[in-house]
C-alpha cells in the first residue's frame, strides 16, 4: 500500500464519522493533491477497506461520504442531521432478516444496500425547544 493510502486509511480509522473526500483532503496536511485523495479513497472502497454512501441534504447538496471498514463484521447505518450536519452511528446492519424475507418472497439475491436516517439530532431539538446550545463535533 502506498503511503498516501495508508495515509487516507488512517484517517477514516481515526474518523468517528463519515468524511467526504473534501473532509479526508482537509486532514492530510497538505502531503498529496485533492486528485491523490480521490483515487486512494477509490482504491480502499474496491479493495473492501473502506464503503461510501452517497448523501443529499439541503446545504450542502450530494455528497459522497466515506467510512473504514476496520473492525467490523458488518457496515454501519448512520443518522444525520439535517441542522448541525452531524452524524450518528446507528450501529452495525440488522436488517439482514428483511434481506432473506425479501430474497425469498421475491427471488432475488441482494448483494449490497445502504441505508441512512435524516432528520434532527437530540442537540438541535433540544435547542430548538429553548434548551442548552449543541455545537455539531
Amino acid at each position: 500500500m502506498t503511503r498516501t493510502r495508508g495515509q487516507v486509511l488512517d484517517i477514516l480509522n481515526r474518523a468517528s464519522e463519515p468524511l467526504s473526500a473534501a473532509g479526508v483532503y482537509g486532514l492530510m496536511e497538505n502531503s498529496c493533491d485533492q486528485a491523490t485523495v480521490y483515487r486512494s479513497l477509490h482504491y480502499l472502497e474496491s479493495s473492501g477497506q473502506a464503503e461510501s454512501f452517497v448523501l443529499y441534504c439541503q446545504e450542502h447538496g450530494a455528497e459522497r461520504y466515506f467510512c473504514s471498514l476496520k473492525n467490523t463484521l458488518s457496515h454501519t447505518h448512520w443518522f444525520h442531521c439535517e441542522q448541525c450536519h452531524c452524524f450518528i452511528d446507528m450501529g452495525s446492519c440488522t436488517i439482514t432478516g428483511l434481506i432473506r424475507k425479501f430474497e425469498e418472497e421475491q427471488g432475488a439475491e441482494v448483494r449490497s444496500h445502504i441505508l441512512y436516517f435524516t432528520g434532527i439530532c437530540p442537540g438541535c431539538r433540544k435547542n430548538a425547544a429553548g434548551g442548552p446550545d449543541h455545537t455539531a463535533g
